[in-house]
Formats: C-alpha cells, sequence, structure tokens
C-alpha cells in the first residue's frame, strides 16, 4: 500500500503543528487509500546540516544521524508537509531536514497544510520551490490555516472548506504517489 509521511515542521515549544498533524491523520485515516505516519523532526537528532558531501552527489552518507533519517524518508511514497510560516519562510528545522538528503525525496509527491498570520503561504510558496529542485512532485491544492480564525488555543478548528481542502489535496498526493511508483521503481 502506498506510505504517505505527515511531516510535522516544527519543533518549536508550543507549536500548534503536532495538533494540525493528527487533524490531518484523523481525516487520513478515514480515507482508506494509503497508510498515513507522523513523522516529527523532534524525535529526529538532526544538527545543522553536517554531512562533508551534498546529497546530490548520490556518495554515502557520513554520520550515523543521517543514514538513520534517509531510511525513514526513503520508506515514504509521499509527504503531507505541515508547516508554520516564520519571517516569511518555513522553519529553518524543516529546511534543515530536508536538505540532508536528495535521491530519498526524488520521484514522490507532496502536499501542504501551512498556517501563520497569513496562512502559511509564503512558507509553502518556498517549500514548493525547494521540492521543484529535489524532484517531488507538489500537489496544487493545499490547505491555508489562520492562527486567527482556525484554532482554538493550539487545537485547530478547521471549517467545512478546509475539510474539503484537507480531502482533496490528500487524494492528489496519493494520485501523484501511486503515479510516480514506476519512475521510483526504475
Amino acid at each position: 500500500m502506498t506510505r504517505i509521511a505527515i511531516v510535522i515542521g516544527s519543533t518549536r515549544p508550543g507549536r500548534r503543528s503536532v495538533s494540525i498533524a493528527r487533524w490531518v491523520e484523523k481525516a487520513a485515516g478515514q480515507r482508506g487509500d494509503a497508510d498515513y505516519e507522523l513523522v516529527d523532526l523532534a524525535d529526529h537528532d538532526l544538527p545543522h546540516l553536517d554531512e562533508p558531501i551534498p546529497a546530490a552527489l548520490g556518495q554515502d552518507y557520513v554520520e550515523p544521524h543521517t543514514r538513520r533519517w534517509a531510511e525513514v524518508i526513503e520508506g515514504f511514497d509521499g509527504y503531507v508537509f505541515v508547516t508554520p510560516e516564520y519571517n516569511h519562510s518555513t522553519t529553518g528545522v524543516l529546511k534543515n531536514a530536508i536538505d540532508y538528503l536528495y535521491a530519498e525525496w526524488a520521484n514522490k509527491s507532496a502536499g501542504f497544510v501551512g498556517y501563520g498570520t497569513h496562512g502559511g503561504l509564503r512558507a509553502v510558496e518556498h517549500l514548493r520551490l525547494i521540492m521543484a529542485e529535489l524532484q517531488v512532485a507538489d500537489v496544487k491544492t493545499q490547505v491555508a490555516l489562520s492562527i486567527f480564525t482556525d484554532f482554538e488555543e493550539t487545537e485547530v478548528v478547521a471549517s467545512p472548506r478546509h475539510e474539503r481542502e484537507l480531502d482533496l489535496m490528500l487524494g492528489q498526493v496519493v494520485a501523484w504517489a501511486q503515479a510516480l511508483a514506476t519512475l521510483r521503481a526504475a
């Protein structure tokens, strides 16, 4: 079965990304079209990028934490990135985690759930550029949650519109992940 990671892209204390990721996971679990799993960056000890050779060169990783991270990411067919917007971009910890690897991301699909004062739109736009460089097919539909209207404390209070967007985005991520399976097998 197709495997999709729901990547929690913040490690900040008091982060909303955990409740958002659980909301995504709950909705995804009702679909039955893929296996969905939370991947929390707080659970992975990734210091600021410390591999001596860029991942795009295709050489073996040196650091044990990089090898462990590669094993996690390699096992998925697609990703849903949950990201806040910090200073018009995604989080440093998410960018760092992405930059550790190259081939493990390629020929997979990605969707996005952004949040912030403007729904995390600029963070998602930056992630789309990064995904293109990594040969990841990002889907059109995204979910943009406002910290002013879509939360009670740190818990998501999703509108029916957001629930429809999430369902549509998940369907697109799964469809693209399945379509790209032949490229991953080659």
